[in-house]
């Protein structure tokens, strides 16, 4: 049994020879597209990261998978209509030329995507904490009527 791949390189050197140009031309264009995200490998596919997971992309028998989730997938649905998509991926074959525009613009529209989330992290970390309003104290329920204590009987009856 082999171990999984720790690498991006590690990864890559695991496909057959005529694959490999292929995903090391994906890889390529990401850093291009996203030079201050940082590679990492995750879900056993290589991931790049910048303020959270980027973009996943992984090599498959007969297609190169893209991952940049829902949103990356939404954003350019008409672009990417020729190809097998799904809610967060797309899968574009291997032997068809490699759509290197688009996943640069996919890419991109993630960075600033992520810069956006990390900016409204980084307000929300940095604003004044709101003060807790006070808790009121619970309504306190009506005691129950108490029962009338039952007459007692006269000795020796």
């Amino acid at each position: 049994m082999t171990s999984a791949p720790t690498t991006i390189d590690a990864y890559i050197a695991g496909f057959p020879e005529d694959v490999q140009p292929v995903l090391r031309r994906v890889r390529e264009v990401i850093r291009r597209a996203a030079p201050e995200a940082t590679e990492a490998m995750k879900y056993g596919v290589p991931t790049f990261v910048l303020q959270g997971n980027l973009v996943h992309f992984g090599g498959f028998q007969r297609h190169v998978g893209l991952y940049p989730g829902p949103s990356g997938i939404a954003a350019f649905e008409a672009e990417l209509a020729e190809y097998e998509s799904a809610k967060g991926s797309v899968r574009f074959p291997l032997g068809a030329p490699l759509p290197v525009k688009l996943i640069e613009k996919i890419v991109r529209f993630r960075v600033e995507e992520q810069a956006q989330l990390g900016a409204r992290r980084a307000k929300k970390a940095t604003a004044p904490k709101k003060a807790a309003a006070p808790k009121k104290a619970a309504p306190k329920k009506a005691a129950a009527p108490k029962k009338a204590a039952a007459p007692k009987k006269p000795p020796g009856r």
